[in-house]
């Protein structure tokens, strides 16, 4: 039976190219576009990893990180977000990941992969004592060249020109 991941994000582009990627590596995946349909989601069926945007309407992704540390802190948690520095307040509220926008696919598949099949035993040392924390950050020179790629502009994107 395959793994099942909710990918929560109140982009449905986002969601859709997760999901996507995430049914190629043959995971089961479910969705929700807010926190409130997320926890409906992790009390009406068995979730083996939650992704989660942070910006979400109707609960947003703090509060749905609370709830579920106590309600099941052994469930993984790997929080997707455009904000900047989150990651102390991830860590500090039992997320096992943190990983910013845009997505390393690759990175993303690796955590996911790693966290998937972590044992139980071990998960539950690492929610104690908050040991596992990863945070990936974007590759920022990356975005800035395919954002200048994709934008026209009446000015030159700075230290990305090749004179």
């Amino acid at each position: 039976m395959s793994k099942r991941i909710l990918v929560v994000d109140d982009e449905r582009p986002i969601r859709e190219a997760i999901s996507k990627v995430l049914r190629a590596e043959d995971y089961d995946v479910v969705t929700a576009e807010n926190g409130e349909e997320a926890i409906e989601q992790i009390k009406s069926q068995k979730i083996d990893l939650l992704l989660l945007d942070l910006g979400l309407p109707v609960k947003d992704g703090w509060d749905t990180v609370i709830w579920l540390t106590q309600v099941n802190p052994l469930l993984p948690v790997i929080i997707i977000t455009g904000r900047w520095n989150q990651r102390e307040l991830a860590e500090k509220l039992g997320a096992d990941a943190l990983m910013d926008k845009p997505l390393d696919i690759p990175r993303l598949l690796q955590t996911i992969r790693k966290l998937i099949n972590e044992p139980v035993k071990l998960r539950a040392q690492h929610a104690k004592h908050h040991t596992s924390f990863r945070y990936v950050p974007c590759d920022h020179e990356l975005f800035l060249e395919k954002l200048c790629e994709r934008s026209t502009t009446p000015y030159r994107c700075a230290g990305l020109e090749n004179d």
